[in-house]
């Protein structure tokens, strides 16, 4: 019954913690993008590619008491850190799930920062394009952040070390 969210657990309970609501949306739009089973749809958003599916699931385990989320005032600004609970934990452990290679996955991702997430996201969003289309586009929708060439280049190095995993 609760398999998509028991997905989005395993993920949490792999990271450890994640902070910040747009870091996990990058993750596990990432995840999805490089054929691990997630079925949340996205859209494209101020920050990338964004799933109101994955909002509200995230809601849904948060009061249920399987995720913990917590609230804390950063600067002009709130910052959201995730971890699994208990019972997120004894739940997990009466499910099936099997996604290999999910913890490598995710204890590399989580090291990156959100910015570098959003880049990466963006350019999987819109990888039926050409390679110079999809920077266009990233230098167009994402003006604001400035990406570098190398950056760039490091998204895409990045995105190609891990299709690797799966």
């Amino acid at each position: 019954m609760l398999n998509e969210h028991a997905k989005i657990m395993a993920l949490i309970r792999e990271a450890g913690e994640v902070i910040g609501r747009k870091k996990l949306q990058k993750i596990i739009y990432i995840a999805k993008k490089i054929n691990f089973p997630f079925q949340e749809r996205y859209n494209f958003h101020f920050y990338g590619p964004y799933s109101e599916e994955l909002t509200l699931k995230i809601e849904e385990m948060c009061n249920l008491g399987f995720v913990h989320e917590t609230k804390e005032q950063k600067g002009g600004y709130y910052q959201y850190r995730y971890t699994l609970s208990e019972e997120g934990t004894n739940f997990l452990s009466m499910s099936s799930l099997e996604m290999p290679n999910l913890r490598d996955f995710t204890l590399d991702i989580n090291e990156k920062s959100s910015r570098f997430l959003e880049l990466v996201s963006t350019l999987l969003f819109f990888e039926d394009l050409t390679k110079e289309e999809m920077i266009e586009k990233v230098q167009t929708v994402k003006a604001k952040l400035n990406y570098t060439e190398e950056e760039i280049t490091d998204a895409f190095t990045y995105i190609e070390n891990l299709r690797q995993l799966t």
